[in-house]
């Protein structure tokens, strides 16, 4: 059972452990051994403490301390290596040999039966074992952490007890000062601040007093980058000091490290005596106050002769002592030009209001952050980062860096997530219980919905309005009418809040959003999205942690998501579509079958260009479907198959498809299961298609919309319908009429739109042609459906513009779309956009590349593919017969009529008998070109395209014979 104290934590785990105790207990009296052991346990004790660690237990010899329970420290690990360290060393002293482990990772705190329990817990144990005496070993997680703090000797990666894979480590050699983070990022926008800063200086040096300025800002917001833009400008003595955050001695470690700096002993005997005993020089007796005076007259003797620049950094770690004497230096230094300049967490006005802040820094705006990332990402990461960092410069160079590291992963660097995991637990709990509902909603959520899910917290809205002032979220716009709306400062924050909560705890929260959803957000047009993912979290958490199975939860959750990837599929977002039946299918019960979605998973994905995914889906499919004798099911799956191989396989696809839908129809019409129908329809529809009889592919297109609509599927194939009658005996003007009929119905079918274009190109309508073809491009390419994309790039858009005359478009047009299609490894359509490429490279004379292609595309395409097999030949005809190869150049074109005149394609078949006279032209055989261009004219006119009929009887003409 979950308790209310119960929270995720990534924590630093160290085990110490004595070495030869076994042989020290045998020759040791028990009583000496009792002693030795008590000095040695409070002495662990003591150090671990000291490092801001807890002591978890003794177990036997061993000690196991915790780093970051109860609070999270952002610096745990660093801590814990301390310690470690320390640890190592005092040993020696206590007449001891002891070994080490240390490590970082997730665990549950806040249990009854311990502090944490994780597997990080076990590595740190193995570690320790399998350190040597003497010796400490770290983990790759913590090193991660502490990198730049550590030397460290690497060794042979373990095989630990208990682990299935080998684990790396390190042997630490030393602790040092972690090195101030360098500046090496542009510097950008903060010219107001800048400006401010410059002016504080100006007025220090003008009136020969101190001027104090505070910078207040959360971490990584670039205070200690603003001050360095200041500092680069002036050639000032600047000193430097930084508060720690623990350990013994820290009230005035800033001013020591400063006065180190100026090795400055000041002229005044009292003061001098007074820094001398700061700087352990001397044990005589001093106050905070004889301590205050004297540094500032340390200072003003250093500023007598120049100018003087002191910064402080990190000053909300320091205690009121520290801040009564940076008041003493600012407020009664006289004669001296000083600008002291102090930088802090919000945590100091939160916890001392009345202090003085010049400067509130807040994060970069967009612009900005795009000018910091200028070209160092590629566009694709530029957003996701810039959303996640929410404007912190640093977070935004810490993620730049780990997507370095990783080959363009963004993910959050491990430093990130524990200054964000210190920053929240400092919270009071009320009001982290209030973030970390509103995490479950998302980076964006509603007031209404943190209070539903907060009952126990009473009235939200003052949580909400501090974690406002704490800036850790903002209000937004609503996107539910009648709400107050918030938003997370960042991406990051949200995170990190969310990342807190146990599993279980996640899985019913999710699950009370989604009641409270359901009651509120019947106007969100993304319901079912959001309603699914809720669901589905819900019933993941409850299973990874092993709770009782919720049946019900993961049926409502695949309704949710199979009826928002269906609405994404009907307006062929196929990316969307994919990854939302994806998940439907994944919550599918091991035992059941759900052919509507998975049929329909399976389209989506081949469109979305994951042909290989799709194929095992329908494989899978087929496969469970003959385990169960479901025989309806087997064929859908089968055929679905047989589809995908025309597409990612071709050769002899289309036969084994042909003699599948063949010997399935008679069974399927038996079955009379509609679904079953409509896929052997299509399936036939699509074999007929690719063997060019496309006033056949119509009809059984036109079959299987009729069995869509009884099947409750969303795809009556409109664009196949439209595209088979484009190339099919369906005049054009009869064409442009049905398209007008079937329009309300289309929606975002591209093939429908891309039809229509190429009906009005034909009649020369080349800007109406255009203007549908580029809004279909921006479309498919904002949804991410590559290779129609690339369908679409390569041979309508090439189409067009060679029909329009402007063969540079067409190329380019058909060169880009061929690089999508070869980047996703497809071939059917790739061959066939090879084709209408090389077309395009012959009208610009460049015949060696018109010819290559034209090769590419012969050997893309299948032997069966109708299409391609008339697309390619002609145009190496007319490549041979430029370079005088007539013979060769008229069997290939008059093959290509051959194969034009078995298909329904009166446009393609005027195309090759207009190709085959250009044969014969340059062959010198005018009287068979003007026999060959009749031809063509002929279909172009049945046809309706007007365009291509122009142009033959031009060419007509030019061949009359002189009379």
């Amino acid at each position: 059972m979950t308790t209310q104290d119960e929270r995720r934590k990534t924590v630093t785990v160290l085990f110490c452990d004595l070495a030869g105790s076994t042989a020290l207990g045998e020759s040791v009296d028990p009583e000496r051994l009792r002693t030795i052991l008590a000095a040695y346990f409070e002495c662990m004790k003591t150090i671990v403490e000291r490092h801001g660690g807890t002591v978890e237990k003794f177990i036997g010899d061993a000690v196991m301390a915790v780093f970051g329970v109860p609070s999270v420290h952002e610096d745990d690990a660093l801590r814990a290596v301390r310690a470690a360290a320390e640890m190592r060393d005092a040993l020696p002293g206590l007449g001891l040999e002891g070994r080490i482990g240390v490590t970082t990772g997730e665990v549950v705190t806040g249990t009854e039966e311990r502090l944490a329990t994780g597997d990080a817990v076990n590595v740190a144990a193995r570690l320790e074992q399998a350190a040597a005496s003497g010796e400490v070993l770290i983990g790759e997680p913590t090193l991660r952490l502490v990198r730049d703090a550590v030397d460290v000797d690497p060794v042979e990666p373990l095989s630990l007890k208990g682990k299935s894979e080998q684990i790396s480590a390190y042997r630490l050699v030393t602790v040092r000062e972690a090195l101030e983070r360098p500046h090496a990022a542009r510097f950008v926008g903060r010219e107001r601040e800048l400006a401010l800063l410059r002016e504080a200086w100006e007025r220090a040096q003008l009136e020969r007093r101190c001027e104090l300025v505070t910078i207040v800002g959360e971490a990584g917001v670039g205070k200690s980058r603003l001050v360095a833009e200041l500092l680069s400008s002036v050639g000032e003595t600047v000193l430097r000091g930084r508060c720690l955050p623990y350990g013994e001695g820290i009230t005035y470690w800033a001013i020591v490290e400063m006065l180190k700096q100026l090795d400055l002993v000041p002229s005044d005997e009292l003061a001098a005596a007074a820094i001398r005993s700061l700087l352990g020089d001397s044990e005589a007796a001093t106050s905070p106050e004889e301590i205050a005076w004297a540094f500032r007259k340390t200072l003003e003797q250093a500023a007598a002769e120049h100018p003087l620049i002191a910064v402080l950094d990190d000053i909300q770690w320091g205690d009121e002592t520290l801040h009564n004497l940076i008041e003493h230096v600012s407020l009664l230094s006289t004669g001296s030009a000083i600008l002291l300049i102090c930088m802090a967490r919000r945590e100091l006005v939160e916890h001392r209001p009345t202090w003085p802040v010049t400067l509130r820094l807040e994060p970069l705006v967009e612009g900005e952050v795009e000018a910091l990332l200028a070209d160092r990402v590629p566009e694709t990461m530029r957003d996701r980062i810039m959303r996640a960092a929410g404007g912190n410069p640093l977070f935004v160079e810490e993620m730049v860096a780990v997507s370095r590291e990783r080959d363009g992963d963004i993910a959050v660097p491990p430093t990130l997530q524990a200054l964000l995991a210190a920053r929240l637990d400092q919270l009071d709990p009320a009001e982290r219980h209030v973030l970390e509902r509103a995490a479950v909603e998302g980076e964006t959520f509603h007031r209404s919905a943190v209070r539903a899910l907060s009952p126990e917290e009473g009235e939200v809205t003052p949580h909400l309005a501090a974690l406002v002032r704490k800036q850790l979220i903002i209000p937004d716009r609503p996107q539910l009418a009648g709400e107050d709306g918030f938003r997370f400062r960042h991406l990051l924050i949200r995170d990190a809040a969310y990342d807190g909560l146990p599993k279980s705890v996640r899985a019913t929260l999710h699950a009370d959003y989604a009641a409270w959803l359901e009651q509120h957000g019947g106007s969100m047009v993304e319901l079912d999205e959001l309603l699914g993912y809720h669901l589905e979290q819900a019933h993941t958490y409850r299973v990874e942690v092993g709770l009782p199975d919720d049946a019900s939860l993961a049926a409502a959750a695949r309704g949710r998501l199979t009826a928002a990837g269906s609405r994404a599929l009907s307006r062929q977002d196929f990316g969307a579509a994919a990854r939302l039946l994806g998940r439907a299918v994944a919550l599918l019960p091991s035992t059941e079958i759900d052919l509507p979605l998975e049929l329909h998973l399976t389209e989506a994905l081949m469109n979305a260009g994951r042909g290989g995914e799709a194929l095992r889906q329908a494989e899978s499919l087929a496969a469970r479907a003959a385990e169960r004798g479901d025989r309806v099911g087997e064929l859908c799956g089968q055929l679905q198959h047989g589809i995908i191989l025309t597409y990612i396989a071709p050769e002899g696809a289309t036969e084994q498809l042909e003699a599948l839908a063949g010997d399935a129809l008679p069974e399927l019409l038996e079955a009379g299961n509609d679904l079953a129908l409509h896929s052997v329809y299509q399936a036939r529809g699509w074999v007929a298609f690719l063997r060019g009889r496309t006033d056949s592919a119509r009809d059984a297109y036109d079959l299987a919309a009729r069995y869509a609509r009884p099947a409750s599927l969303v795809d009556e194939h409109l664009g196949w319908r439209s595209i088979c009658r484009l190339y099919g005996t369906t005049p054009i003007p009869e064409l442009l009429a049905w398209l007008d009929d079937t329009e309300s119905r289309a929606g975002h079918d591209h093939w429908h739109r891309t039809s229509r274009a190429m009906a009005l190109a034909w009649q020369g309508r080349f800007d109406d042609a255009r203007t549908l073809l580029s809004g279909t491009r921006a479309e498919l390419a904002d949804r991410g459906a590559s290779i129609l994309l690339g369908g679409v790039t390569a041979i309508e858009s090439n189409m067009v513009e060679q029909l329009a005359g402007d063969a540079d478009a067409a190329a380019e047009f058909g060169a880009e779309g061929c690089r999508i299609l070869e980047l996703l490894g497809d071939e059917a359509f790739l061959s066939s956009a090879a084709s209408w490429l090389a077309q395009a490279l012959y009208r610009l004379d460049r015949l060696d590349e018109a010819d290559s292609w034209a090769s590419r595309a012969a050997d893309l395409g299948a032997s069966d593919d109708v299409f391609n097999q008339m697309n390619w030949r002609p145009v190496k005809a007319k490549v041979l017969a430029r370079r005088g190869d007539r013979q060769d150049a008229e069997r290939l074109a008059r093959e290509a009529v051959a194969i034009a005149e078995t298909t329904d394609d009166p446009n393609g078949q005027g195309d090759v008998y207009a190709d085959l006279a250009e044969v014969l032209e340059l062959g010198g055989r005018p009287t068979e070109a003007r026999e060959a261009l009749e031809q063509a004219l002929q279909r172009y006119e049945g046809k309706g395209n007007v365009v291509s009929a122009a142009r033959v009887r031009r060419r007509l003409r030019e061949l009359e014979p002189a009379v």
